[in-house]
This record gives C-alpha cells, structure tokens and sequence, in this order.
C-alpha cells in the first residue's frame, strides 16, 4: 500500500510534457542521431550476409527489428513535432513550405550525388540505357511515389542485391502522416480534442482489422508507423496532462513483457516505446544538451548511408561489424556537410519566404 501511494504522488507530481517542451533543452537531436546510427547498425547485417539473414532482434520480436525500432523512433518524435509545427504556424502554405524545406533539398542532393556516382563509377550497363533509367529514379525518389530502388549495372553482385537506397521508404510513409497532420489541422480538428479521440478511435479499428485480415502491403505498414506517431501527435494536443514519469514508464514496460507472445505485443510495445522516447527526450541532462550545439545530423546519416554501406558491400566486405565501421565515418562526413551545407540553409530560407510574403501582402494592400 506504501508503495502504491509513493508511485501515485510520483506521478502527480511528475512534470507534464509542456512544462519541458516550452524551451529547446531536449535531447531529441542525440536520440534521433543514434536512431540513425541504429538503423545502419541494423543494415549491416543484410547488406553483408544477403537478405535471408535479417536484421537484430527480427526472430525474437515478431518480426519487428532494430532497425524498424529506430524508424519507430523517428515517427513518435515527429508526430509531437510535426503536430507543434503546424499548430504554431496556424497556416496550410507555411506548414507545407517548412516540411518541403526539411525533406526535399537533402533528398534532392543525396539523389544527384547517387545517380552520378552509380553513372560514372559504378554501372556496368550501356550509358543510354543507364540514364534513361536514371532520370525515372530521380523523380521517383524526389516525389517518393512509386519509389525505383536500383539502376542498371550497379550494386547487381552485392549479397543484398542491387537497391540503391533502401532506407527512402520510409520517407513516403512520413510524408502521409504530415499529410494526416495537415487535413487534420485544416479541418480544425488539432483543436478539437473531442474529435480528435473520435479520429484516432477509427484509426484504431483500422489498426486492429489490419491485425485479423490481410490488408494492402501499404495500409499494413500505414497502421504500423502510423501508430507511433499517432502517439506522439497525442502527446502534443494533451501535452498539459501527460505526465513524464518513470513509473508509468515502469507499468509500460511491465504491460510489454506481458504482451509479448500475444497478438497485442506490437502496438502495446510502439506505445511504451514512444512513451519512453519522451521521458529520456525531455529528461534534464545538461550534459547530453550540449550535443545539441553540433546540429541536427540524423536526417543526413539516414539518407546517406543504404549507398555507402552497399559500396563498402561491394568492395568485398561481408562482415557486418567491418560494414559499420568503414561505413560509419563515411556517412557521418556526408551527414555533416548536407546539415551545414543544404539543410540549414535550407531551414533559414522559411524566414525570408515568410518576409516576401509579407511585403507582397502590404505591396499588394496599397
């Protein structure tokens, strides 16, 4: 009964997400940082043996591997952020203009990088045939519709295969949650909250008929990544209620582990892992927010390195830890430069928009 009563005066007097979300000392950047680092520690695997090997922890958590946890991990964070962005904004142009900013410049480099390294190094195939097939690859990759995943000639002896840049998939998936976010906040829905339990309900039913029936590939993985930032998009409108405390990270875990050989381990484990997400996010470690000065590397470690592990795989490396630890640097180096050189310039560009906006408005009210 002691117990009982120290965890519920814990968690009452736990702080509530909006009290640490008010300010920018998070630890988001470094928990997306090794979300990335994760995700090609979990490439490394197939990318050296070949793809029937699978990925750490696939067999033992239905299916779910490391580095489907990491992406879990990028969908929880941005569901809350994405959510905050256009509740800040209040304006359709201005949210989509930010998420194109943040998406599409690093995607459009990483893809021209790609296409002539493959074209002048890489390719076995006949140059017209190359280039042709080249172009559709790029504008499938910049509208991450229908995405192509290889090019003629290259990568074709690599134990994986020939895909190019396995991890954009993910990407078009983002997308149609931003596009969630957006419909959401035209409609007014964001603010009413009401409703918004209504919505997530289907949203729910969608997720448990996918669970008894065999849906679309898409709509299955829609439900998948889709819970995960439905979660964070939860947290964000009930930011002033939700308390960060480890006893109820505790109870999560704890409901986990009972889940596990049960049909409900998946979405009880992608709600106690996006619940954890935020407690280690807004937890007060000083020392862990000076990561934060460095920049947000993430979005460039995971573009970047699908390719250069596959170009390590090709040089003839078929140990996983060798792929890691030639590929890491590499990728930390592309990751770097395109944060510095594309996608903060890129982000700085929404203010001077915002400004043309303004005085085309005023130039145009004379």
């Amino acid at each position: 009964m002691k117990g009982k009563i120290i965890d519920t005066f814990r968690i009452r007097t736990a702080p509530r997400i909006c009290t640490r979300s008010a300010g920018r000392d998070n630890n988001f950047n470094l928990i997306r940082m090794l979300a990335a680092g994760g995700v090609l520690v979990s490439h490394a695997f197939p990318l050296s043996w070949g793809e029937a090997s699978g990925q750490p922890f696939e067999s033992a958590l239905q299916g779910l591997s490391l580095g489907m946890i990491c992406v879990w991990l990028f969908f929880a964070i941005s569901g809350f952020f994405i959510t905050r962005s256009y509740d800040r904004k209040q304006s359709a142009s201005a949210f989509v203009t930010a998420r194109m900013l943040r998406l599409l410049p690093a995607l459009m480099i990483v893809t021209i990088i790609t296409v002539i390294v493959a074209g002048t190094l890489l390719t076995t195939a006949p140059a017209d045939v190359f280039w042709v097939s080249a172009r559709d690859y790029f504008v499938r990759s910049i509208l991450l519709f229908k995405l192509q995943y290889t090019l003629p000639g290259v990568f074709e002896g690599n134990p994986y295969g020939p895909a190019i840049n396995g991890s954009l998939w993910s990407l078009s998936y983002e997308v149609t949650c931003y596009t969630g976010v957006l419909l959401c906040g035209i409609l007014g829905i964001l603010g009413r909250k009401k409703l918004f339990v209504g919505i997530s309900i289907l949203f729910l039913f969608l997720y448990a008929a996918e669970m008894i029936t065999d849906l679309h590939p898409r709509m299955t993985q829609i439900t998948r990544l889709g819970l995960p930032f439905l979660t964070g998009m939860i947290f964000y409108i009930w930011r002033q209620h939700i308390p960060l405390s480890l006893s109820i990270l505790a109870a999560l875990a704890g409901l986990t582990v009972a889940a596990w050989f049960t049909p409900l381990f998946l979405p009880v484990f992608a709600v106690a892992l996006s619940y954890a997400v935020f407690v280690v996010g807004y937890a007060n470690w000083p020392v862990l927010q000076h990561y934060n000065r460095l920049g947000d590397y993430s979005y460039g470690m995971y573009i970047y390195a699908f390719p250069i592990q596959q170009l390590v795989a090709q040089s003839g490396v078929t140990t996983p830890i060798v792929n890691m630890a030639i590929s890491l640097p590499f990728t930390l180096i592309c990751a770097v430069l395109s944060w510095h050189f594309v996608e903060a310039p890129a982000m700085k560009l929404r203010h001077w928009i915002k400004i043309a906006g303004r005085a085309e408005t005023k130039q145009t009210a004379k």
